[in-house]
């Protein structure tokens, strides 16, 4: 018989690097379970991707059991890498603060397309670029497709 699902929780956690403290600690410790079970497990999982920020969906159930899924890192933040930017604009739609070329969009959707919700490699590509230009990069070159 499966397990009854008692709660969802959404992190950002830097790969490799999860800790009792806050945000993990009170956001587990609120649905009873096990923190450093959980920091152990995590940790294992991504200590090949150490320092990056990875959003990690947590299963609680009932018995205060869990399950986690570790998502690919934000495209906001594959972005700024890429561009080589500490932060986007204030005030993307007048100050744009660089530039990041199809090739790196590409390479940017192609890691992300587990987690977005589309089927092309074209279109993931868009969302990518719309991301980029609401935060104030812009994408140069022509559209390859």
């Amino acid at each position: 018989m499966a397990k009854e699902i008692a709660a969802l929780i959404k992190l950002q956690v830097k790969g490799g690097a999860a800790n009792p403290s806050p945000p993990v600690g009170p956001a587990l410790g609120a649905k009873g379970v096990n923190i450093m079970e959980f920091c152990k497990q995590f940790n294992a999982r991504t200590q090949d991707k150490a320092g990056k920020v990875l959003p990690v969906v947590i299963t609680v159930f009932s018995d205060k059991s869990f399950d986690f899924v570790v998502k690919t890192p934000p495209a906001a933040v594959q972005l700024l890498e890429a561009a080589k930017l500490k932060s986007g604009s204030s005030e993307p739609n007048r100050v744009k603060v660089g530039s990041v070329t199809w090739d790196q969009v590409k390479a940017i959707a192609e890691d992300k397309m587990p987690d977005l919700n589309c089927f092309t490699i074209e279109s993931a590509m868009s969302i990518i670029a719309g991301t980029a230009r609401s935060m104030g990069l812009t994408v140069k070159g022509a559209k390859p497709f």
